[in-house]
């Protein structure tokens, strides 16, 4: 029985022959991606395996931050919004209130140095210095 008839001249290809340009291939469209991803081959297995380890202890340890980090935020925000926002309101309320009570030791003042009148028949400028003080604090 015969086998297979081969043409030798068939597997024969011309090493001093032109480059091919019939080829689909075109470099401008590859991207880095595409470039970096065809290298995989000349890296050895066991060097990719250990990058690979490196790569997903990096991006656990940022996930795992960025999730520690998003947590402690939004604790910090929500107490000073719960804390720091009545607070503040406090201090505001209590600033009105020292206004208003100068604002009362004041004009008492001012009614008396206008109503008051006795033997010394000071003027009213006199009357108003000495009732304010040397340090233009008001004297009750």
């Amino acid at each position: 029985m015969a086998g297979p008839v081969v043409d030798d001249d068939a597997d024969y290809t011309d090493t001093d022959s032109e480059i091919s340009t019939d080829s689909e291939f075109d470099p401008e469209e590859e991207s880095l991606a595409d470039r970096l991803y065809a290298l995989r081959d000349m890296v050895p297995p066991t060097t990719r395996g250990w990058i690979s380890s490196k790569v997903n202890s990096v991006v656990g340890f940022g996930s795992s931050s960025l999730w520690f980090t998003g947590k402690a935020l939004w604790a910090i925000s929500s107490t000073a919004l719960l804390l720091g926002v009545p607070f503040a309101i406090c201090v505001t309320e209590e600033q009105q209130v020292m206004a208003m009570e100068q604002e009362f030791k004041m004009r008492e003042v001012g009614s008396e140095v206008l109503t008051a009148g006795g033997p010394d028949q000071s003027t009213t400028a006199d009357r108003v210095g000495a009732a304010l003080g040397s340090d233009g604090k008001i004297a009750l």
